[in-house]
């Protein structure tokens, strides 16, 4: 069993035995246990290759945004061991977050977190390495211009994704080539290029003993600070007073509300080619709004 494989080779890394193993429900790509080291607690994921090839790229990410973050509790990372041939197989090894109660406060403090750490930022667009957004690769060139990276690290790659797996629908290629075409009318040539999640969404945040807010499992890059905003409002939405909390530290452009679905096209493509057709409409939909009147 692959556990067994990772048990000893993280009792190796560590000098120290694994005791008190007790599985963690809640992921849907590796598998999870807290774990007692040297009667500390800590966070164990594993999987074989596919999965943990994500984990070098993980850890890169949520280095940064614990050294960024301020106001939101961050895991550290403790080791983490990536596949190789000899070994098609790795783990990652966090600090454990113990689960508590929000507190009265918590959409506050969440909000104006994650405006602090939007405030973090680049001279450019993307990262100084890819990554994965869930177990899909995510490439992060550096572009001059927000439109450029969107459409070409985000958008353009998940597009051919989809055609390659087959579900890509002919009836949407029109759109589309015309999205891609326009996407400086939709979005700003040079906002802020702040240090971004990237996969924000209710999954993807932790409340911790204390009744703060935790992030996980990034996908972190330097981008449009809209676009996190937007996937939190994409599979039912943070509590509004999240929104207000943020809002009132660094308000947002009045016409963000134009650009928000834009911006979640490409985790409905990324939807789409994690897990098929059950995605189709949503990414039909957006498609028509932005590209379907035509082109020039």
């Amino acid at each position: 069993m692959i556990f067994d494989q990772v048990r000893q080779d993280v009792v190796r890394v560590l000098g120290k035995p694994l005791r008190r193993v007790e599985p963690v429900g809640g992921g849907c790509i590796a598998r999870g246990s807290r774990v007692e080291i040297g009667g500390k607690p800590y966070f164990l994921k594993w999987g074989d290759e596919e999965v943990a090839r994500t984990f070098p790229a993980e850890a890169h990410g949520l280095s940064l945004l614990r050294e960024a973050a301020d106001g939101l509790v961050i895991p550290a990372v403790i080791a983490f061991r990536a596949p190789t041939t000899e070994t098609p197989w790795g783990w990652l090894l966090l600090e454990w977050i113990e689960p508590g109660t929000p507190r009265e406060d918590f959409w506050e403090l969440f909000g104006e977190g994650l405006a602090a750490l939007h405030r973090v930022q680049a001279e450019q667009y993307g990262l100084d390495s890819d990554n994965y957004i869930g177990l899909t690769p995510q490439r992060n060139r550096w572009h001059e211009s927000w439109p450029d990276f969107f459409r070409e690290e985000r958008l353009m790659p998940q597009m051919l994704r989809a055609r390659e797996q087959g579900v890509w629908e002919a009836s949407w290629n029109r759109s589309a080539e015309c999205l891609l075409q326009r996407l400086e009318e939709w979005l700003p040539l040079h906002p802020e290029a702040s240090l971004l999640h990237g996969d924000l969404w209710s999954g993807n945040y932790l409340v911790t003993q204390d009744g703060r807010p935790a992030l996980i499992d990034p996908a972190v890059y330097f981008g449009h600070r809209e676009a996190d905003l937007a996937m939190t409002e994409l599979f039912g939405g943070f509590a509004p007073r999240f929104y207000r909390a943020y809002a009132h530290a660094w308000p947002l452009e009045p016409d963000y509300e134009l650009r928000r679905d834009l911006y979640n096209l490409y985790h409905m493509l990324n939807h789409l080619n994690l897990f098929g057709h059950a995605y189709a409409s949503g990414v039909a939909r957006i498609l028509k709004r932005y590209g379907g009147d035509g082109c020039v």
